[in-house]
């Protein structure tokens, strides 16, 4: 089992922290302020506080803040999803403490000046035309507004245009001091650092933070539930005519949330679909055989209180209802038998492998972490990952199969 140390201070902020021989750090803030954490006409504004973050704080002007530790040979960066935001940085260790003392002004003490929120609308805005002039990308946020229709989670991570233009200093400063706590955030760290003073240092960063986040006022819409509650509502298929020389198809449906068992045999029957390997199914039935696509994968993500699962492909407008009927196919095949020892067998190797040597990616893995024990409050452990999918049965795969991939269950989205 991996060892780490884990402490939580008094004023709520839980910290991790990964040993290792490496001289060089991956550490930062993960914060449970997301985009499923905004309350009506607060779209986008998870994202836009992010990027403002950057932008000044009580210590630090934005040019500090960069020079702090780009200066140093570092890398500071951050992202925004639908249930987190992550300040992160990679800096050798002997500079650590520079990253811990940069890294928590931003997060608690930054000011979002007026004079930098007008700058940085223009910045933001760009990046939602870029990304709505990339239908590839575009079609997966659309495909959850249709399956969490009404709910934050379907919502685009960037908010829109029209939006992102009316916020100020104002709503972002009542936004972070509603999630931006102590209480609601975890620190991690991954390499060579000594731990108590990495305890001692965080405390010091975060003891005038008087105001605890109080959990009972932060914004909590419906839950959605997983697979098979509310999936059926929204199955269907929709067609969006936006010109684009190729057509994009996307096919999914809720699935399940990350405390639920089931996940691991789906997440075991979505590599066994359309994961990485070129001998995934999807690729080998729409391309290697029919020449059909350049591209097809199958993903899931899991949520809090529910998850989704999709297919996607783009191809050319005229082999839209073959490329279809071949995933059904492909799917259709594991909803009526079972797989068979062999094949079981290698699809559990082949999961295993890519994911040990994923792990070998020390900042993605402290990412990992870093996010599992936000939101469970467990650390992330390597080897009982591998203990879930050694234990899964035919008969596990065949049920959820079952569970997730029925027609009247799935929703299509066609961008033609």
């Amino acid at each position: 089992m991996t060892k780490y140390n884990t402490i939580t201070l008094e004023n709520g902020l839980r910290i991790i922290h990964l040993p290792s021989d490496s001289q060089v750090v991956y550490c930062g803030i993960a914060v449970k302020a997301g985009t499923r954490h905004e309350m009506p006409g607060e779209e986008g504004l998870a994202h836009f506080c992010e990027h403002l973050s950057f932008k000044g704080t009580e210590q630090r002007s934005a040019v500090q803040i960069i020079n702090a530790i780009e200066g140093l040979g570092g890398e500071l960066n951050a992202f925004t999803n639908k249930e987190d935001t992550v300040f992160y940085c990679a800096i050798q260790a002997r500079h650590f403490m520079k990253a811990v003392n940069v890294l928590c002004d931003i997060v608690f003490h930054s000011t979002y000046p007026q004079s930098e929120v007008e700058k940085e609308r223009e910045v933001v805005c760009d990046e939602i035309e870029s990304y709505e002039d990339t239908p590839a990308e575009l079609i997966f946020d659309e495909i959850e507004n249709i399956l969490f229709k009404g709910h934050p989670l379907g919502h685009n991570i960037l908010g829109t245009s029209e939006q992102v233009r009316q916020y100020n200093s104002e709503d972002a400063h009542r936004f972070t001091s509603r999630y931006y706590r102590p209480n609601n955030c975890v620190f991690f760290a991954s390499g060579d650092i000594n731990f108590k003073e990495l305890t001692k240092l965080l405390g010091k960063n975060t003891n005038n933070i008087t105001e605890p986040l109080d959990h009972q006022t932060i914004y909590s819409p419906p839950s959605q539930g997983g697979a098979g509650s509310g999936s059926v509502g929204s199955a269907g298929s929709f067609i969006r005519h936006r010109g684009t020389h190729q057509a994009h198809v996307i096919i999914g449906s809720r699935a399940y949330a990350a405390d639920d068992k089931r996940r691991w045999a789906l997440y075991l029957l979505n590599n066994i679909l359309g994961g990485p390997g070129l001998n995934s199914r999807l690729n080998l039935s729409l391309r290697e055989r029919n020449g059909l696509v350049y591209s097809v994968e199958s993903s899931m993500v899991c949520y809090g209180d529910t998850g989704c699962w999709c297919v996607y492909f783009g191809c050319d407008p005229h082999d839209v209802k073959r490329c279809c009927r071949l995933v059904s196919r492909e799917l259709s095949k594991l909803m009526e038998r079972p797989l068979s020892p062999t094949q079981l067998r290698k699809a559990k190797q082949q999961l295993q492998g890519q994911l040990a040597i994923a792990s070998d990616s020390r900042e993605q893995f402290a990412l990992d972490f870093a996010k599992n024990y936000l939101h469970s409050g467990k650390e992330r452990d390597l080897s009982d990952i591998m203990r879930h999918i050694d234990c899964l049965t035919p008969e596990d795969l065949q049920k959820v199969a079952c569970d997730i991939f029925a027609t009247d269950h799935l929703t299509t989205l066609i961008y033609e």
